[in-house]
C-alpha cells in the first residue's frame, strides 16, 4: 500500500476531488455546483465552508476518513508569481490568497488543503501552483514599452508530463531540456530548462498560439482599430479568452467536430485547425532556437492531442528536433499526488513560502516600469 494523498482542484462551478493510493486513483469526481446555490454567495471567497463539506461528502460517499489521508495537495490559486516545485501551505499562504483581490473559487485551494491538514496532523502541499513564473528576463521584454511577459500557463500539467518525458527517456526533470504543447480550451507552449519553465507564451494575456476558444497573438493595429470604432473592453476581452480560437472563427472548440466537418469537405474548417496546428509547431521550433537546439524531448499533451490529425501535423514538422511523446488529456490532479508523495518521501525539496514574488518588474537603470505593476 502507498500513501494515500487528497487532491483537489476548485473551479468556478465545480469542485475536483480525487484520493490516490500512491500513484494509483482509488477515485475521481468532479463535484458539480448548481448554479443557484453557488449565486448564493457574494465572493468566492464566501464559499470556504460550502466547498469543505462538498469535500467531506465525497469522502463519506467513497467510504474514505479524513484520517486516513497521509497528505493533502491541490490546485492554490493567487499564490503570485513563485518558482516552480512544492510549497508547504501553512498560515502565511492562506492568508495572503484569502487578500490577494482575486475572486476566483481557486483561492480556496490553499485553505481547504490547510484546513484538513490542521483537523489530522498531516502535511498539505501546493505543487506547482499556476502562478509559477520561472521566466529568463529576456524572456520577458516586448517592443511595447512598459509591457512585459508574464508567465500564466498550465504548469501543473506542464511540468508533469515533462517528468514523465524525462523518466521515459532515462532522463530526469532537472537533467533534461523539453518543449511542452498543452492544447486544451487554452493553448500553452513552454520550454523546460533543466528543471525550470525559461519561456512561455501567456494564456491569459492573449499570446501565443491561438486556441480552441482563445485568440493568441494577433497584430496590435487592427485589434487597437477596433477598439476605437465601437468594440467594448467586455466583447474584446472575451475573443481574447473565451470566444476567439477555433470558437470564433468555426462556430465550435470541439476538435472532433471539426474534424468531422473537414472529413466531409469543409476547407475552411481544414485551414483553420491546420493553422492552429502550424502555430504550435511554429512555437515549438522557436523555443528550440531558445535551448540552441539542445533538446531531449517534445510534449504534446491536453485535450486536443487525443487528435490524430492534429498530433501528425505537429510531428511532421517538429519531430526532426527531437523524440515526440504525447500525453494526451489532463494530468492535473495526478501530477498533484505524485508532489505530494515526491515530498514525503523526500526526493523533492519542501518551500516555505514567504509571498515574495520571484518576479518583482525589472529594477536595473533605465527600466520602464510594468504598467500593470
Amino acid at each position: 500500500m502507498g500513501h494515500k494523498i487528497l487532491t483537489l482542484s476548485p473551479g468556478s462551478t465545480s469542485t475536483k476531488v480525487a484520493v490516490f493510493d500512491g500513484t494509483e486513483a482509488l477515485f475521481r469526481l468532479n463535484v458539480t455546483h448548481p448554479a443557484e446555490e453557488i449565486a448564493a454567495f457574494d465572493n468566492a471567497a464566501d464559499q470556504f465552508e460550502y466547498r469543505r463539506q462538498t469535500i467531506l461528502d465525497a469522502l463519506a460517499e467513497q467510504g474514505i476518513a479524513l484520517e486516513d489521508i497521509d497528505a493533502f495537495s491541490g490546485y492554490c490559486g493567487a499564490m503570485g508569481p513563485t518558482v516552480g516545485g512544492i510549497f508547504a501551505i501553512d498560515d502565511t499562504v492562506c492568508d495572503h490568497v484569502m487578500n490577494a483581490g482575486v475572486n476566483h473559487p481557486a483561492i480556496l485551494g490553499a485553505p481547504l488543503l490547510h484546513a484538513f491538514a490542521q483537523a489530522t496532523g498531516k502535511p498539505a502541499y501546493a505543487v506547482n501552483q499556476p502562478d509559477t513564473d520561472e521566466l529568463v528576463d529576456v524572456a520577458r521584454i516586448t517592443g511595447f514599452p512598459g509591457v512585459y511577459r508574464k508567465s500564466h500557463v498550465h504548469c501543473l500539467n506542464q511540468k508533469e508530463c515533462a517528468i514523465r518525458c524525462a523518466a521515459e527517456l532515462g532522463l530526469t526533470y532537472e537533467g533534461g531540456s523539453f518543449i511542452v504543447a498543452h492544447v486544451g480550451g487554452g493553448l500553452s507552449v513552454a520550454c523546460h530548462n533543466h528543471g525550470r519553465m525559461v519561456d512561455t507564451n501567456d494564456v491569459l494575456e492573449g499570446s501565443g498560439p491561438f486556441a480552441p476558444n482563445r485568440s493568441g497573438d494577433a497584430p496590435l493595429k487592427p485589434v487597437v482599430k477596433l477598439a476605437y470604432s465601437g468594440a467594448t473592453k467586455k466583447e474584446l476581452d472575451g475573443v481574447i479568452g473565451k470566444t476567439g480560437g477555433l470558437l470564433g472563427l468555426l462556430g465550435t472548440d470541439d476538435a472532433r467536430q471539426i474534424t468531422a466537418r473537414i472529413e466531409a469537405g469543409d476547407a475552411w474548417a481544414e485551414v483553420v485547425y491546420d493553422a492552429m496546428a502550424y502555430q504550435v509547431a511554429k512555437a515549438i521550433g522557436a523555443f528550440a532556437a531558445v535551448l540552441a537546439g539542445k533538446v531531449d524531448g517534445i510534449v504534446l499533451t491536453g485535450g486536443v492531442s487525443h487528435d490524430p490529425r492534429f498530433v501528425s501535423y505537429v510531428t511532421e514538422r517538429v519531430g526532426w528536433i527531437a523524440p515526440v511523446k504525447v500525453y494526451a488529456g489532463d494530468f492535473e490532479m495526478d501530477a498533484l499526488a505524485a508532489g505530494a508523495i515526491r515530498a514525503l518521501e523526500g526526493t523533492e525539496p519542501v518551500m516555505t513560502y514567504t509571498g515574495e514574488p520571484s518576479w518583482k518588474g525589472f529594477t536595473m537603470d533605465g527600466a520602464i516600469a510594468d504598467v500593470e505593476g
